[in-house]
């Protein structure tokens, strides 16, 4: 099953341990297949610079590019299509609206609530970590 996660899933579940981390062990293991985007993972190093996240970096003794490399090993990418406004309050979340229909994803994982309010686009199901999980055959 193809999914899209979010910047901020993939940050907590590349840094931290909880659910989004669960996500990532099942795409590791075969389960989900991440999908991802030139503009996605640009936006993701973007946020990793950062100085909230120097301490959790320094503390898990690893580097930006350290953790954009795994993230770059997990993840398949897809060409950044343009597609209509669909997201006013934040035009950004667009892109990840975009990833998940150029790859053909079933799933938009997102702790966004622009995201979440939607439900749905396109046929693609937009899920919290939490929603995933429950979801999964695991």
């Amino acid at each position: 099953m193809k999914v899209v996660l979010d910047t901020n899933v993939l940050i907590s579940g590349l840094l931290w341990r909880g659910k989004p981390n669960r996500l990532l062990k099942a795409i590791e293991e075969g389960h989900l297949t991440l999908c991802s985007s030139k503009h996605l993972a640009e936006e993701l190093g973007g946020v990793l610079k950062r100085k909230k996240f120097a301490g959790k970096l320094a503390e898990r003794n690893t580097s930006v590019d350290q953790v954009l490399e795994i993230f770059e090993e997990l993840a398949h990418f897809y060409p950044d299509l343009p597609i209509p406004p669909v997201i006013k309050e934040d035009p950004s979340d667009d892109k990840v609206l975009a990833c998940a229909l150029s790859s053909g994803a079933e799933w938009i994982i997102s702790g966004d609530p622009h995201l979440l309010r939607l439900k749905s686009y396109e046929r693609i199901e937009i899920l919290s970590p939490d929603q995933a999980l429950r979801k999964l055959p695991l």
